[in-house]
């Protein structure tokens, strides 16, 4: 572990704590300013929640914590960076998501909108008149995602994006859709949140996820997520900045001398590497900061691709498993009321029908988890391959070996999943608005600042939590 004599002498204008992308895009950030910047991450491997491993059989490479990232081929800062240049490379499945049903049919997510109403039965017209000018109005309201405390520069789009969007899942779906299979897709959407689907914002994540998979798909990193770890990085040393891993910070009073500390870490952490410098107000409102269900996280080895009932699943990178609206529904209330599902909605990766570097030549890889009560020690593996079998009769006989990451050992891996919370903090409504308090990313010590996703906008892989922060700071201190 490293003491304050181990950086005697040096001195920088920021020092980032944590390597996620958020921490990456906050020093690259510093950096891209003309700013002196060390990247300090505690193990071994930069990355976060971006770190990919062969965690069953050699040869196979499974993707740790996150695989699919709609939000990072949207974020407007990833897209301002040559990270293609730097070697990550976007792979796109021929559609975003799959949704089979008991009857042995599916419900796609197409690149396009009026395919994906094609299977949508009566809705067809309903999805049309409801997703068509979501999507239109989709490119204005970036700029406020890119300044999210400022005046919309199109009120008009952004009114009626968070009227329409702004609501519970529950109320959206049934003042949208009657049918079946537009309610199963918008459930397991909107299931992304972590939030019983009665809770708003619920809608709001369904509804985004649903118009970047029409904007600009649902894609993977080529060679694991990883890739965007060591792009991002690469980009940062490019710029001049430093990076030291394996080297973990209890303290800041370990840190080197610098004009503002950037934290990519959840506000516990936050407490125990800064508490004796924040006032007992401020203490106090970190503590009350809620995090919500963690995840019972798998990984398979597989002799061949998923036999899905429904053969159209294979076009897609991802697959919903929970069935109707009403049945995902109930798996999302269970954890919040301390129960396990035994149908529980899983959400499931299949990255190697797209990216074959992934695994030996005909064999594949799958990734998926489940959401239980936080801090959960229980192994879900029975009742989460039973509902892939419900769908995808003869999965298990193709399992060469399996890894499982129970919730509470989630954060033995990565401190700033939280009992198994891979959203940094629950995103209810209040949280959603204030996150994680009133002065966002600012601390009331001068030179502190929070830059994870317990900052605005929230969950995701895009780094606008982390570039927004070192805007902040660089605002304030340069």
């Amino acid at each position: 572990m490293p003491t304050p004599s181990s950086f005697a002498g040096r001195e920088y204008d920021a020092v980032v704590i944590g390597s996620g992308p958020n921490g990456l895009a906050a020093a690259v950030t510093v950096a891209q300013a003309g700013h002196s910047v060390l990247l300090i991450e505690a193990k071994e491997t930069l990355g976060g929640g971006i770190r990919s491993e062969e965690l069953t059989l050699p040869g196979f490479l499974h993707d740790v914590c996150s695989c699919v990232y709609p939000m990072g081929v949207w974020s407007p800062f990833f897209r301002s960076l040559p990270l293609k240049e730097r070697g990550l490379e976007w792979v796109q499945p021929a559609a975003p998501l799959a949704h089979p049903l008991d009857d042995g049919s599916a419900v796609i997510l197409e690149r396009s909108v009026e395919a994906t109403a094609e299977k949508l039965g009566d809705d067809r017209e309903r999805y049309i008149r409801l997703l068509s000018p979501l999507l239109t109005a989709w490119p204005k309201l970036a700029s406020s995602v890119e300044r999210p405390f400022s005046f919309p520069a199109h009120p008009f789009a952004a009114m009626r994006f968070g009227w329409t969007t702004f609501r519970s899942a529950a109320s959206a779906a049934e003042r949208s859709f009657r049918g079946t299979q537009a309610r199963a897709l918008f459930a397991g959407l909107a299931a992304h949140s972590v939030l019983p689907l009665e809770h708003v914002p619920s809608a709001a994540f369904g509804f985004v996820l649903q118009i970047i998979a029409h904007a600009q798909g649902w894609p993977f990193a080529r060679g694991g997520s990883q890739q965007i770890a060591n792009a991002l990085a690469a980009h940062l040393t490019a710029l001049g900045g430093e990076i030291v891993t394996g080297a973990p910070i209890a303290s800041i009073e370990q840190l080197p001398r610098a004009r503002a500390i950037l934290c990519d870490v959840t506000p516990r952490q936050l407490l125990q590497l800064a508490g004796s410098r924040l006032p007992q107000g401020f203490r106090s409102a970190l503590q009350r900061y809620r995090y919500g269900p963690g995840v019972c996280k798998f990984d398979w080895a597989l002799d061949g691709p998923i036999p899905w009932k429904a053969a159209e699943c294979a076009r897609a990178g991802t697959v919903h498993l929970g069935g109707t609206f009403e049945e995902i529904a109930t798996s999302e209330r269970d954890p919040w009321q301390g129960n396990h599902s035994e149908r529980p909605f899983v959400l499931l990766a299949q990255p190697t029908l797209f990216d074959s570097t992934r695994a030996p030549a005909g064999k594949h890889v799958a990734w998926a988890y489940c959401h239980v009560p936080n801090g959960s020690a229980v192994d879900m593996t029975e009742a989460v391959e039973k509902q892939i079998e419900r769908f995808a009769p003869g999965f298990r006989k193709l399992i060469l070996k399996r890894s499982v990451r129970v919730a509470a050992s989630m954060e033995s891996y990565n401190p700033n999943l939280i009992g198994g919370d891979i959203g940094g903090g629950s995103a209810d409504w209040e949280q959603f608005l204030l996150r994680p308090t009133r002065r966002f990313y600012r601390t009331p010590a001068k030179r502190i600042y929070l830059c994870s996703s317990s900052t605005p906008p929230g969950p995701g892989v895009h780094g606008l939590c982390g570039h927004l922060a070192a805007q902040t700071a660089l605002r304030d201190i340069f």
